[in-house]
């Protein structure tokens, strides 16, 4: 960036945040009423025509340690995750998550939403209403009259520009392994918000057309430029909300950035909201304003000299993710991966942009995920689960159908770093569970400096019932990929250390697959103590952080209202997967998509303003 942005001194609305909520909510609402004054404001830089986020194939550069357009937050170290402490990345530019994300696409299940409306006192956040608002932001091309879908949104979903030989393979080798999950059709639709344990293509957030990355900031963002109403600002950072005598907010206050803007002030700059203040800045963003504006539990505020306006217990509690395990496999050089444009390859990174340019096509027009499920226990598969699950799937799962534990697929790449492995091709069996137990917490710890580290625990992995199905996932996921016509063994070093003479030892350089009759692997109590240690040793973050500003009543730890009023002030909202009360059995982006037309809804109803 060359200059310093251009703001107003007062805005009607403003909006902290500049991610795939409030980039969402800015356009709904000018795009109803032009005359509307809006700040949309974002920390990161300006992701416009950058083929880092244009060119879907590139996402993994985001995770780079010297990546510029994520944050990357450092857990409290836990015995847990064998000493360790997690790094969670969270998106940090204009289109938030929708433009550095694996672009991999999925619509929670129905009980979530109503676990929302009814378990959490959320009134009108049901199954019910929330449902119709999946179909307004998405143009469903994977399967153009699929019902469940949307079909004139603004963000794209297809299956990308190529379906891989590897993708192909892993959903003809999951069919023919696993006989409980017989009928399912390769074309099916496995996002329909009720089905589970359907093995099919899986979508994404890639224009069919154009092969590019849909995201809020290029679908929705950006377009908005023809409003001079509008005012979009990257590079600024948050500090806190302001509010004048009746505790009402009156706008914020924030810094440049000088990551982006070397050359500009340092000094804190004060913009005014004559409406209202959104706050959309995410898991972890959110409750760091909310906590230097004051609001928060009164110990954390007091113990970075913070005055304590609000003492709300709940602000950066009870943090929730899915923890996820990528096992690498051999491949062949007939496989189509992604490894070699990872690597950044010139000869492969410019053969693929050609293709892309010319046809939207190819290689670098996918997220190699191409094939995935979500997998509810059969009654003999919830044995293998083990004991320490059956309490968790009894009072929480048995009577949802809808609820899948593990969602697993193939990536056709190494997922991961990729100078730490020989430079060969490699495909990966990826699995995640979509409702942990444990719980974690985001607090800050300075009172003015958004850019200090945050105090974090991240929480995984401290229930038991958390691990086992993640044992299960390793061996099921394992059986596929050795029935891949093109598996050519497991690579050792990122696989669990078995004894040498145990029947589940890794087999690392092979011929050729197994037979697709051939007999499970059979592992010992001391090979599951095996899996438990890599696992706890591997497991990391999908980079679904939710849950620290939670939608549900003030005295059972909510931040929120139903109408996504902070509590204790007013003129203050929050609107983005910081309220979810509960998980939700996807990747998260369409609930952040959910959550931010519902609040354009609820913010025009509020304000006056017709046809949102």
């Amino acid at each position: 960036m060359s200059s310093t942005p251009v703001i107003n001194a007062e805005y009607d609305l403003i909006i902290a945040g500049a991610g795939t909520a409030g980039g969402l909510i800015a356009g709904r609402l000018a795009a109803a009423a032009p005359h509307l004054r809006i700040l949309l404001i974002e920390a990161g830089p300006t992701t416009r025509d950058v083929l880092a986020h244009t060119q879907p194939a590139r996402f993994l550069s985001h995770l780079a340690p010297n990546s510029t357009t994520a944050r990357f937050h450092v857990s409290k170290p836990s015995e847990a995750v064998g000493g360790r402490a997690l790094v969670v990345p969270t998106a940090q530019c204009v289109g938030g998550g929708s433009s550095i994300d694996f672009a991999m696409y999925g619509l929670a299940s129905k009980s979530d939403y109503d676990d929302w409306e009814i378990e959490f006192k959320n009134p009108g956040w049901g199954s019910a209403d929330l449902v119709p608002l999946v179909k307004k932001s998405e143009t469903f091309q994977a399967q153009p009259n699929a019902p469940a879908h949307g079909h004139d949104g603004p963000l794209k979903v297809s299956y990308g520009g190529i379906f891989t030989n590897l993708g192909q393979q892993s959903l003809a080798a999951a069919r023919s392994f696993d006989k409980e999950r017989q009928g399912v059709d390769e074309n099916a639709d496995a996002n329909d918000m009720t089905s589970v344990n359907v093995y099919a293509r899986w979508p994404k957030w890639i224009d069919a057309e154009k092969g590019a990355r849909s995201d809020i900031a290029h679908n929705v963002i950006y377009p908005l430029e023809h409003n001079t109403n509008v005012n979009v600002v990257s590079a600024a950072l948050v500090r806190r909300v302001t509010f004048d005598e009746n505790d009402r907010a009156s706008g914020i206050e924030f810094v440049w950035n000088s990551q982006f803007l070397p050359d500009a002030d340092r000094d804190v700059h004060t913009v005014k909201a004559t409406k209202l203040v959104i706050i959309s800045a995410g898991a972890f963003g959110t409750p760091g304003i909310l906590e230097r504006s004051g609001i928060g539990r009164s110990d954390v505020l007091e113990e970075v000299g913070i005055e304590t306006r609000v003492n709300l217990p709940g602000v950066g509690e009870s943090f929730q993710d899915h923890n996820v395990l990528f096992l690498p496999y051999k491949t062949t050089s007939e496989a189509e991966t992604l490894d070699h444009i990872v690597r950044n390859d010139t000869k492969a990174v410019s053969s693929a942009s050609e293709q892309w340019f010319k046809t939207g096509k190819g290689l670098m027009a996918n997220n190699s995920i191409d094939f995935a499920c979500r997998i509810r226990p059969t009654p003999a598969e919830l044995d293998d689960f083990g004991l320490e699950f059956r309490e968790r799937w009894e009072s929480y799962y048995s009577g949802k159908q809808d609820k899948a534990v593990i969602c697993l697929g193939t990536c056709s790449m190494l997922v991961g770093d990729p100078t730490t492995v020989p430079q060969e091709k490699y495909f990966s069996m990826g699995y995640f569970t979509l409702y942990p137990l444990s719980r974690g917490y985001v607090h800050v710890t300075d009172k003015d400096d958004v850019a200090a580290p945050t105090d974090f625990k991240a929480g995984f992995l401290e229930s038991m019932a958390d691990v086992t199905p993640l044992i299960w996932a390793y061996k099921h996921t394992r059986e596929i990929a050795r029935r891949l016509p093109l598996f050519r063994g497991e690579y050792a070093p990122l696989h669990p250390k078995f004894a040498p003479n145990s029947s589940a030892s890794i087999r690392e350089n092979v011929e050729g697959p197994v037979a697709a009759d051939a007999p499970r692997i059979e592992y010992s109590a001391a090979d599951d103590a095996a899996i438990e240690v890599y696992t706890r040793e591997m497991v990391g973050t999908t980079w679904h952080s939710l849950g620290t500003c939670a939608m549900k009543p003030r005295e059972e730890g909510g931040v929120v209202d139903p109408a996504l009023n902070v509590y204790g002030v007013t003129g203050l909202k929050v609107a983005d997967i910081s309220i979810c009360p509960g998980n939700v059995g996807a990747v998260t982006s369409s609930t952040a998509l959910i959550i931010a037309e519902k609040a354009a809804l609820i913010v025009a109803k509020e304000l006056g303003i017709v046809g949102v």
